[in-house]
């Protein structure tokens, strides 16, 4: 009976999980664990051009995914932007490859991400080594679903 209602509780978790995921949710697990972000999608030139630019404040939960057309060489700039940042940068399975810690508000210094990036995950400086997020965590969204995503929706 036991083993049936463990069965039963890893399914019923299994369908909720799968239930969130949604175009505004990042998930990202590692050994270490896993988080939840809140995101705002920057998938057009225009939008990933603006970025997170202006802004005084990103809720501690929030971020931005940049998502690219095809995977390809990434760099990022600090410029008109006035929140530290921690930028993940994710290949097309959703598998962290790089992640550059701290950015500095209008540095303009470029940030490489690498070759064959997909995406980019920006969120508040400090927390990708708070939660320890590095290369080889894994995404999860739906941006990665042309895949065979890491981290299958």
């Amino acid at each position: 009976m036991a083993a049936l209602a463990l069965i039963c509780a890893t399914f019923a978790a299994a369908i909720a999980a799968a239930g969130e995921c949604k175009p505004d949710t990042v998930f990202v697990r590692g050994d270490w664990g896993q988080v939840k972000f809140t995101v705002e999608l920057a998938d057009t030139p225009d939008e990933r051009s603006r970025g997170l630019m202006f802004r005084d404040g990103l809720a501690r939960g929030a971020g931005m995914l940049f998502v690219y057309e095809r995977p390809g060489r990434a760099a990022f700039w600090m410029k008109n932007t006035r929140i530290p940042l921690d930028m993940v940068f994710a290949d097309a399975t959703g598998r962290v490859v790089h992640v550059h810690s701290d950015a500095r508000p209008g540095d303009l210094t470029a940030i490489e991400g690498g070759d064959d990036v997909f995406a980019v995950l920006e969120i508040n400086a400090g927390l990708a080594a708070r939660y320890g997020i590095a290369a080889g965590s894994e995404l999860r969204h739906p941006a990665f679903a042309g895949g065979p995503p890491a981290w299958p929706c």
